[in-house]
């Protein structure tokens, strides 16, 4: 009797469960690697990805292996290419294959049967044109056996490469005769009304033919957008069946973008041709939208960093848009870059990658230096368009130094003068607080009180609009009290100020002022907590952009991205917090939100012309003289780069050096931070714990949330394989020490490679 085929499945496994990478499965036939298997583990059945198939043969181990319950071999297997994705995603941020290969897939796919999922493929294949029909695929009736090995066989592991962006001259562009890369002709898209500027017309051409990776550095109105799209149309336009994948950081990105991807493409492509993915999709959307790029049907796919895991097998372009965004750092689980993947991606599938940005993350500005008498350079082609689209201005940049202000000045007599000429003329402005909220905390005079959440070492901000004290970290939600809880006063009051009370503030500032039709000011305000419900966020964005709207507060989700035509002043309250944070990135993250935000003023020349006004940025601080703020006058991202990279380079830090944060939470304090020392002894004895400095255990900066304790320890070396190295190797040790009574008071511990807050 034939022994059967033995299958290496990569199973979502328990967080810290030291199960292993791959499980092995039994099966009467053998199957293609990739194919999407159901097979029992424990008490409950689960979804898994086949990695190898080998025959059993009769000197096999004896072990007796659980079969698998079916196949859903319905779907064409997940091609090789993202496997190795999937694989190096795992290795490299030290997670299992299994965790890292279910979670790129949508939920609903694991949930569904073979004949649940036959039949939902038959539908979409039998669907009219323009409903995501799926491509000619065999569609087995139901009930059908499992699917047969096809050519290949085993997938081999991929070696770590020494770094984790491709060498130079990774790409599609081969070298013709003599070693010359030919260039490539952009055709004109006679459905494009939109001329380009000379800016955009080189770096299309070198874009064209070049091999990249790319950084597109252009600054804020440039047209980034249009290159963009001009890159996807012409690779579509000659590769019937190629792909691309165009990625935002975040979801209130998407729905002005994926209007104008759809009236570019749809027309031409099909209703079909253009999908989104990001997380706030249905469980079914989500599900339509991968099989519809995983069938090539999708021409183009739209997406959060989720989508760097979408299967596309004819992918041949990757757009990551304002690159610098630190959301596209996964903060849950497979603590993941999105933008690095796509970097590698593009490299392991020969697509080209553009990077987008006018502030772009300084890993990725080193990476794109031209080469000088000293240095090759870096790997990365810069292409710059610092001008405007219409020779467009960028906007003015005006200080007022706050510490010639009256105290508790909230917005200077200068700066509402401003805004109130906007509003006479009908112009519309944006007041920029990354604080939501009315208040950052609810304070009693008399005895000291302060809301404090009892499970978080953190306040609770108070909320005017729903009378609640709210912890933005666990979620803790109570009513405000009638008077203080220690005391009794009934005078308790809130101190600071968050965009509610600012919006609230605004609004009885210009009361008395009207609009160019006699109409009142209207004030609206776009944060977390406004936009809760669903479609609040477009509904407000659509006010915005109709003029209904005469000065917009609201947080970071304003600062960036959105294309604001009548907006001609932006201003930003309190933005010194950032400037002496611990955090050595601070300085990065806010020279890039500021300037993000005064992108937002002055985008239409024309307009601005017809006004006979200018666009203004305009920043209240009390450290004028910061090198931060001089920098950003200039509207000058290279002289800040300069200096921010000088001084890291001095103290040895990223891109200079490698990190990774091992984070340990606990019932107290004493715990997390026993167990890191612990774990810290123990990586003495490692081969490469000399390459790798190792720092003391520290409570994180917000060190309680949910009565659960914090703390972390950074590691760092020169050289990323010999951590990545010592991280492979350490973690069979921190397993073991779980395990040991000094982890008996971990809930549970995570590494963080190449983490992007310390």
């Amino acid at each position: 009797m034939h022994p059967g085929w033995r299958l290496d499945v990569a199973v979502q496994t328990p967080a810290h469960s030291a199960l292993g990478s791959l499980l092995s499965y039994a099966s009467t036939v053998p199957m293609s690697p990739g194919t999407l298997v159901r097979l029992p583990l424990g008490r409950r059945e689960v979804l898994g990805v086949v990695w190898a198939c080998a025959e059993r043969t009769t000197d096999d181990d004896t072990r007796e292996l659980k079969a698998v319950a079916g196949a859903l071999d319905a779907l064409p297997p997940l091609s090789e290419s993202w496997r190795d994705l999937v694989s190096f995603a795992a290795r490299y941020y030290q997670r299992s294959l299994g965790e890292v290969a279910l979670a790129a897939l949508p939920p609903q796919l694991r949930e569904l049967s073979s004949q649940q999922l036959a039949r939902r493929l038959k539908r979409r294949a039998a669907a009219p044109q323009g409903e995501a029909a799926l491509p000619p695929h065999p569609v087995p009736p139901e009930g059908a056996g499992l699917a047969q090995l096809g050519p290949g066989g085993a997938q081999a592991d991929v070696a770590l490469p020494a770094r984790l962006d491709p060498p130079r001259g990774a790409g599609l562009a081969q070298p013709g005769p003599g070693g010359h890369v030919p260039a490539v002709e952009i055709e004109p898209d006679a459905a494009l009304p939109v001329d380009l500027s000379a800016e955009q017309t080189a770096a299309l051409a070198r874009f064209e033919a070049g091999n990249g990776p790319f950084l597109l550095f252009g600054s804020t109105g440039s047209g980034k957008t249009e290159v963009y799209l001009r890159a996807v149309a012409a690779l579509l336009a000659r590769d019937d069946a190629a792909q691309a994948l165009i990625m935002v950081p975040e979801i209130n990105l998407t729905p002005q973008l994926e209007a104008r991807v759809r009236d570019r493409f749809e027309a031409r492509f099909g209703a079909g041709a253009v999908v989104s993915l990001h997380s706030g999709m249905t469980n079914p959307q989500r599900l339509a939208s991968w099989l519809a790029a995983h069938a090539g049907q999708a021409r183009i796919v739209l997406g959060t960093r989720m989508a760097v895991f979408a299967s596309m097998p004819s992918l041949k372009l990757i757009v990551v848009d304002e690159e610098h965004d630190p959301s596209y750092k996964q903060q849950e689980g497979a603590r993941y870059s999105a933008r690095d993947l796509a970097v590698w991606r593009g490299q392991r599938e020969c697509a080209k990658v553009i990077l987008g940005s006018a502030t772009p993350s300084l890993e990725s500005w080193h990476h794109s230096r031209p080469a000088e008498s000293d240095d090759p350079g870096g790997r990365y082609v810069r292409l710059s368009m610092p001008g405007r689209i219409g020779d467009g201005a960028l906007p003015t940049v005006r200080g007022v130094d706050m510490s010639l202000q009256p105290r508790k000045t909230v917005l200077s007599g200068a700066l509402l003068e401003a805004i109130g000429q906007r509003i006479a003329r009908g112009e519309q402005s944006i007041v920029f607080l990354n604080r939501r909220g009315y208040a950052p905390v609810l304070a009693c005079a008399d005895c000291g009180w302060k809301s404090e959440c009892p499970y978080c070492s953190a306040y609770r901000v108070f909320h005017k609009i729903d009378r609640t004290l709210r912890c933005h970290h666990c979620g803790f939600t109570e009513r405000v009290p009638r008077a203080c809880p220690a005391c009794g006063n009934p005078d308790i009051a809130p101190v600071g100020r968050g965009t509610e009370r600012l919006e609230e503030h605004l609004a009885e500032l210009f009361e008395a002022v009207k609009r160019p039709d006699g109409s009142a000011v209207r004030i609206a305000r776009i944060d977390a907590d406004s936009t809760r419900k669903q479609g609040a966020l477009a509904q407000r964005l659509a006010e915005v952009h109709s003029g209904e709207v005469d000065v917009l507060v609201g947080t970071q989700m304003i600062a960036k991205g959105h294309d604001f035509r009548r907006v001609t002043l932006v201003a930003a309250v309190n933005p010194d917090g950032a400037l002496f944070s611990s955090d050595f990135r601070a300085p990065e993250r806010l020279f890039s939100l500021l300037m993000q935000s005064a992108g937002r003023a002055g985008r239409d020349a024309s307009y601005l012309a017809t006004r006979g006004s200018t666009a203004e940025m305009w920043i209240q601080t009390h450290h004028g003289g910061h090198p931060l703020f001089q920098a950003l006058r200039r509207h000058d991202y290279p002289a800040f780069a300069r200096q921010q990279l000088d001084e890291r380079r001095a103290a040895g830090m990223p891109p200079f050096a490698f990190q990774a944060l091992v984070r340990a939470d606990a019932r107290t304090q004493e715990a997390a931070q026993e167990f890191l020392h612990a774990a810290n002894t123990a990586a003495e004895a490692l081969s490469h714990a000399a390459q790798v400095a190792r720092y003391p255990a520290v409570p994180l900066a917000i060190q309680r949330v949910a009565n659960v304790e914090r703390a972390q320890m950074l590691v760092e070396s020169a050289s990323r394989i010999a951590l990545q190295r010592f991280l492979a190797d350490w973690q069979p040790l921190l397993h073991a020490l779980r395990r040991e009574p000094v982890g008996k008071g971990v809930i549970r511990w995570l590494i963080d490679v190449d983490p992007h807050a310390i």
